[in-house]
């Protein structure tokens, strides 16, 4: 506890983290209101962790590249959907009881992902390429060919 004179120190950064653990439970798992008032868990599952993503483009393409190592590629999904880009997918344990090793500790994340992204009006999502390799996914989006304006020239006279 920090104290000043018998007075508590107030720790702005100590406050907001002591906030995100006692949100983090409210936001992470919504319910629904069922028409009798009572709170119903919905059918959806909640991701245990989000790999990092680089989004990029070029004249031709949109890349986006997630960062998902020890997922095997059968374990991820890539779908297109309404206009929004959705990564999925599920990093399972490795480790087993009784393995023989004894864990001291492990902090590698483990379980579901979900990543989506809203796509840009020019991505043409019938022209998608997804390819994984070493742990990490690219996917390449390819924009449509603009429609250039038409120029007409128009004599004043």
């Amino acid at each position: 506890m920090n104290t000043l004179n018998g007075t508590l120190r107030w720790d702005p950064v100590r406050e907001l983290e002591a906030l995100g653990r006692r949100l983090t439970p409210v936001f992470a798992r919504p319910f629904e209101r069922r028409e009798s008032g009572e709170l119903k868990k919905p059918e959806i599952s909640v991701a245990n962790w989000a790999p990092v993503v680089d989004i990029s483009e070029d004249d031709s393409a949109y890349h986006v590249v997630a960062e998902i190592p020890d997922v095997k590629k059968e374990d991820v999904k890539v779908v297109i959907e309404n206009g929004v880009l959705v990564i999925s997918g599920e990093r399972n344990r490795k480790t087993e009881e009784g393995d023989g090793k004894t864990y001291h500790r492990i902090e590698r994340i483990t379980g579901k992902f979900y990543r989506s992204f809203v796509m840009p009006d020019d991505a043409d999502g019938a022209s998608v390429s997804a390819q994984m390799q070493d742990g990490v996914l690219n996917v390449r989006i390819g924009k449509r060919a603009e429609a250039k304006p038409k120029i007409v020239e128009i004599q004043v006279g």
